[in-house]
């Protein structure tokens, strides 16, 4: 996916945070991607990483009408990071200059590694006419950061249910169980699907800090409650976390060790440095063949970049 996004970020720890504060509120703020609005919750002014995860899109809700497309996102790169697709409702096209073609369908993942270079399209599929996903991206390690690109399928995912509600596993380990998802850092992604009323007591890593996200109905944690469109950010220091839902709910818990070197966050890429970055936008802008390969076509024009924020680099 791509973000239309030009304000450059830059990611770091945040300073004076101590260990089993309270969760902070972060609000996440619409963006449009291929037509179709998005709450972006991070990177957000409030909180730019969790772990290694920096960036998280929730896609719809979005039902079609006739006649209409859905999302259409046309020819875009990245650079040094993975996007992670978790889908909900609805199926996508993905196309990428490797040559996969996957449609993603509801309960699966797509795991692109962008590596030193990766394009690739994204494309609503016309039946079923909804659309319903959360987009993740992770910063890769440095020394996988400059490595070759590659693309994953996972149609299966560790499921179980736990104090009466369904989870899945999307990333990482937990309660014993590892996803088949290849990742490079310390990091995990659970999904809560509540039908009802529940409250759950929930194992930590100490050394991870989370972030809880609903994205169906309501979530409470800390005696504090949280709503679509927002998430409740935990920094490191915490074993158990008690949350609870007053009825359905879909919600996402993320965590990760913190990252302790500087990420920066241009348009659709992630560097350690902003010549990194610089050489990624150029590259593209000259056409791209050279070095994120067989650009494919459509279905929407070839997106371009804003102009680099940084004179001289």
């Amino acid at each position: 996916m791509s973000t239309p996004e030009s304000t450059p970020k830059t990611a770091m720890p945040a300073a004076g945070e101590s260990a089993g504060q309270a969760a902070q509120r972060v609000a996440g703020r619409v963006a449009d991607v291929g037509g179709i609005p998005v709450s972006r919750l991070l990177p957000s002014r409030q909180r730019r990483l969790v772990g290694a995860w920096c960036f998280l899109d929730h896609a719809g809700p979005a039902q079609f009408g006739p006649g209409e497309a859905g999302m259409q996102v046309g020819p875009h790169p990245h650079i040094g990071l993975q996007t992670f697709t978790w889908m909900i409702e609805g199926e996508v096209l993905h196309r990428d200059s490797l040559g996969n073609e996957q449609v993603i369908r509801p309960g699966q993942v797509n795991l692109m590694t962008a590596g030193a270079g990766i394009a690739h399209t994204e494309q609503s599929l016309a039946d079923p006419p909804r659309l319903h996903a959360a987009q993740l991206w992770i910063a890769l390690p440095p020394e996988q950061a400059a490595g070759a690109p590659g693309f994953e399928h996972y149609p299966e995912l560790p499921r179980w249910v736990e104090q009466g509600v369904q989870c899945t596993l999307l990333a990482g380990s937990y309660g014993g169980r590892t996803a088949p998802a290849r990742i490079y850092s310390p990091l995990v992604g659970v999904e809560l699907l509540a039908d009802g009323p529940a409250t759950l007591d929930l194992s930590l890593d100490p050394a991870f800090e989370y972030a809880v996200a609903p994205l169906v109905g309501g979530v409470r944690v800390d005696g504090q409650d949280y709503g679509v469109g927002e998430l409740a950010y935990l920094d490191t220091g915490h074993a158990r976390l008690g949350v609870q839902v007053d009825g359905p709910a879909r919600i996402l818990l993320l965590g990760g060790v913190p990252e302790t070197e500087e990420v920066f966050i241009w348009w659709n890429f992630v560097g350690r440095s902003k010549a990194d970055i610089a050489r990624a936008q150029r590259d593209w802008e000259r056409g791209g063949a050279g070095r994120y390969g067989d650009i494919p076509v459509g279905p929407g024009p070839r997106l371009m970049p804003p102009p680099l924020p940084w004179p001289g680099v």
